[in-house]
C-alpha cells in the first residue's frame, strides 16, 4: 500500500487536463529532489504533504526525507456511451479498473471562452460519469451470469442478485450491503462502482475563499460525505506549480486561502480510502509509509520489506509528539517512553516505529 493510485476522470473541458498539468509540474519538482519518482506521459507521482517529516529530519542532522507518494493517472476523457466503446471508452474503462480510487472532476467555473462540450452543471457532469460506470458494471456482470449459474453457493448467488438489482436501478455497487459471507464474492467482481471516489469541483479563483462552503453544499446536493468533495481551481493550481514556496504563499494569500488545492486533494484521498501514515526516523533517512487503518505491526513492517512479516520480532513505538519532545530515540528510550509492541499491535496515525527483525 506504499503508493496510492487515483484515476482522474471527467467530461471534456471540465479542467481535467489543466489539473493534470499542474500535477506534472509538481512531479517534475518532486523528481528533482527525489529521483526514484518515475515519470510517464499519463502518470503524475507527487509527494503527500507531511510537515512532520521536516521536523524529524531536523533531529537527525537534516537526514534525507522520503515522503509517501500518490500517483495520479490521467484517464482518457469520457463521453456518453463509453461503456459501449464510444470515444476512448475501452481505454477509459481499462485504466479505471487499475486505480485505487476515482477523482471525478466536474466543472463549476464560468468561462465563455471554454466550450462546455456536454458539461451543463457539476451535478449533471457527475451523473453522466456515474451512469457510464454503472452501465459498464452491468455489462461486466452480464458476461459473468452464465458462469455464475453453475456455482450453487448461496452467498455468491445472493450478492449477485443484490448487485444486479442495484445496478439495474442505476445505483452503484458501493450502495449494496454485503454480509460477512457475501463480501469476499463481492470483491471478486472488481466492479468500477465499488471503488471509493472523490468529487473535484473545479471552481474559479474568486470562489476559492468559499471552498469549504462549496464542498458542504455540493455534498448535500449529491448526498455524500463532505470529506469526499474538494473544491479547487485547476487554473490556479497550474500556476502554483511553477512558483517558489514564497511566491506560492503570497499567491494563496491573495486568493484568501492557506493551502494549495492539490494538498487538500491528496489529504482527502487519504481520508476517503481510510489510509494513515506511520513514520521511521534515523540518520540514514526519515520516511512516511502508507497503510490502511487497522493494519497491525507485522503487516506494517512488510511495507518496508516483504521478509519482515515472517521475521518480525517486535516494534519499538513512540508517538510523534513524544518523539520530538525527546529529540529522538535515545532520550525517549532513557525516559521509558518507547513502547514495545507485538505483531498484532494496531498501528496508529503518526506512530514513529523501529522494527526489530530476526535473521
Amino acid at each position: 500500500m506504499s503508493k496510492l493510485s487515483v484515476g482522474i476522470v471527467g467530461l471534456p473541458n471540465v479542467g481535467k487536463s489543466t489539473l493534470f498539468n499542474a500535477l506534472l509540474k509538481a512531479q517534475q519538482a518532486y523528481a528533482a529532489n527525489f529521483p526514484f519518482a518515475t515519470i510517464e506521459p499519463n502518470i503524475g507521482v507527487v509527494p503527500v504533504p507531511d510537515a512532520r517529516l521536516e521536523v524529524l529530519s531536523s533531529l537527525y542532522n537534516s537526514a534525507p526525507i522520503v515522503p509517501a507518494n500518490v500517483e495520479f493517472v490521467d484517464i482518457a476523457g469520457l463521453v456518453a456511451g463509453a461503456h459501449k466503446g464510444e470515444g476512448l471508452g475501452n481505454k477509459f474503462l481499462s485504466h479505471i479498473r487499475s486505480v485505487d480510487a476515482i477523482a471525478h472532476v466536474v466543472r463549476n467555473f464560468p468561462d465563455e471562452e471554454v466550450v462546455r462540450a456536454g458539461s451543463f452543471s457539476p451535478e449533471l457532469d457527475l451523473e453522466v460519469i456515474q451512469t457510464e460506470l454503472v452501465l459498464a458494471d452491468l455489462e461486466s456482470m452480464g458476461k459473468q451470469a452464465e458462469k455464475l449459474k453453475k456455482n450453487k453457493d448461496r452467498n455468491l448467488q445472493s450478492i449477485f442478485e443484490k448487485l444486479m438489482t442495484a445496478l439495474n436501478e442505476g445505483k452503484p455497487a458501493s450502495s449494496v450491503e454485503a454480509s460477512d459471507l457475501e463480501a469476499p464474492f463481492m470483491r471478486d467482481f472488481h466492479l468500477l462502482t465499488q471503488k471509493p471516489y472523490l468529487v473535484v469541483v473545479n471552481v474559479s479563483e474568486s470562489d476559492l475563499s468559499n471552498a469549504s462552503k462549496i464542498e458542504s453544499e455540493f455534498a448535500q446536493k449529491i448526498n455524500i460525505n463532505p470529506s469526499s468533495v474538494v473544491a479547487i481551481c485547476a487554473k490556479a493550481e497550474e500556476q502554483l506549480a511553477g512558483f517558489s514556496s514564497e511566491e506560492a504563499s503570497e499567491y494563496l494569500s491573495t486568493l484568501g486561502v492557506s493551502d494549495a488545492g492539490l494538498t487538500r486533494l491528496i489529504q482527502k484521498a487519504y481520508s476517503t480510502l481510510g489510509l494513515i501514515s506511520f513514520l521511521t526516523a534515523g540518520e540514514k533517512e526519515v520516511r512516511a509509509w502508507t497503510i490502511e487503518k487497522g493494519t497491525v505491526a507485522s503487516e506494517a513492517a512488510g511495507e518496508i520489506h516483504a521478509d519482515f512479516v515472517k521475521k518480525f520480532i517486535k516494534a519499538d513505538v513512540c508517538s510523534f509528539d513524544t518523539f520530538v519532545e525527546c529529540g529522538g530515540w535515545k532520550v525517549a528510550r532513557e525516559k521509558g517512553l518507547v513502547r514495545q509492541e507485538g505483531r498484532d499491535y494496531t498501528v496508529a496515525e503518526g506512530d514513529v516505529i523501529e522494527f526489530k527483525i530476526g535473521a
